[in-house]
């Protein structure tokens, strides 16, 4: 299985969330992860699972995450797996906005995706971290899933 990870990280906290996605993945295939600003489109096309992840800033993906989606040509990620993450704020306010990984995960699906697992937020304390104890756990235990619902 290859897969790839793709995130934008604004203080540090969803690029962890996307290596400890990432290392949980890594003994069962061979796994990629990058900085949105570092994908090509082109390495879309050889895997099997694509997970993308992104702060939530006023109930969306960041504007790079955004600008990534929209470039993905339609279809482009028929028969590839999906899911997507965020990292968020916990406060009421945010629930008025929603959050990114919804918004992501339409987005994938929109492309063709095949969403294998529903949309996950990550807890930050603060707007600038550092992120809630067990978050990196519960992210690695969110990917181990993923992986179960592919078998």
């Amino acid at each position: 299985m290859k897969a790839l990870i793709i995130y934008d990280s604004v203080y540090g906290n969803t690029e962890k969330i996307a290596r400890a996605v990432a290392e949980a993945i890594a003994p069962f295939g061979e796994v990629k992860v990058l900085r949105v600003g570092e994908v090509n489109p082109s390495e879309l096309e050889p895997i099997d699972l694509l997970i993308v992840g992104s702060p939530t800033q006023g109930g969306k993906p960041t504007p790079a995450i955004q600008e990534f989606l929209s470039k993905i040509p339609a279809n482009a990620l028929k028969n590839i797996n999906v899911a997507s993450f965020d990292t968020r704020v916990k406060m009421f306010v945010a629930k008025l906005f929603g959050y990114a990984a919804g918004r992501i995960a339409d987005s994938l699906k929109g492309k063709g995706g095949h969403l294998v697992a529903p949309p996950e937020g990550f807890i930050v304390k603060g707007n600038e971290g550092p992120l809630k104890e067990g978050e990196l756990e519960r992210a690695a235990s969110w990917a181990k899933g993923i992986l179960q619902s592919k078998k």
